[in-house]
């Protein structure tokens, strides 16, 4: 079975998402080996300078438990992005990073919004969602994965627990809805067999040529071709003698 265009593994699959892993430890690393704070270039919402956050809140973690908690599911999550949306994934990625980290500057409470789980939040609708819209068994297949392991955290996108950011959890979740519902065209599309396809025609089939419009046999079939009439001819061969 030949491989569908958009489902081949390249290296990029793997190697994207470990430097962007990479990138927030590193800034991590930095923080903590030379004392720094970079969690004033956060969002802080309705606040102007607050803005640059939208576009360094990602990279940055308060401990070393909010970095962990966050680098396997953005891992996974970017990975199977690069897989199966290689043509889009840079899309999702930097509107994503975009389109949240503004939504949280809108709704947030006035605090310093941290971290890449608005982005992971984006990779989840994004990836749950497309995958329902596109009906194809392998992108449903992977949103029933996410579903199971990332399903629980759609209790975050409310207020529950005090010091966690719901409000960019929230904007994420929206964020990658609307991703779902936007990129239509660069997708997989399930396979169409000869009958599903809109230029198909039911008299061309050898099959059904056999039946009537009520579904009734049809002995002999009605062509335009003379059937060939059988032909016999002689040889014959003179006696030398």
């Amino acid at each position: 079975m030949q491989e569908h265009p958009h489902f081949k593994f390249s290296t990029g699959v793997i190697a994207y998402p470990v430097v962007f892993v990479l990138i927030l430890w590193l800034v991590f690393w930095f923080e903590v080996r030379f004392g720094y704070n970079f969690s004033k270039y956060g969002v802080y919402p309705l606040n102007f300078k607050g803005l640059r956050g939208v576009f360094l809140s990602p990279f940055i973690h308060g401990d070393i438990k909010h970095i962990y908690h966050n680098t396997i599911p953005l891992f996974v999550l970017s990975m199977a992005l690069f897989y199966f949306y290689r043509p889009i994934a840079w899309k999702v990625i930097l509107f994503g990073i975009l389109f949240s980290g503004f939504l949280t500057w809108c709704i947030g409470r006035p605090s310093y919004h941290i971290g890449a789980s608005g982005l992971i939040y984006v990779l989840v609708s994004f990836t749950f969602f497309k995958g329902v819209f596109a009906k194809h068994y392998r992108l449903i297949a992977l949103s029933l994965m996410v579903v199971f392991l990332y399903g629980s955290m759609i209790w975050y996108a409310i207020p529950m627990e005090e010091g966690i950011s719901w409000e960019g959890h929230l904007s994420g979740l929206i964020t990658g809805l609307i991703f779902a519902v936007f990129f239509r065209k660069e997708i997989a599309k399930p396979k169409k067999y000869v009958w599903e396809q809109d230029n198909y025609n039911e008299n061309d089939d050898p099959f059904l040529k056999h039946f009537d419009d009520d579904g009734n046999f049809i002995e002999e079939l009605e062509t335009d071709e003379e059937p060939e009439q059988p032909t016999i001819n002689y040889i014959y061969k003179k006696n030398k003698d």
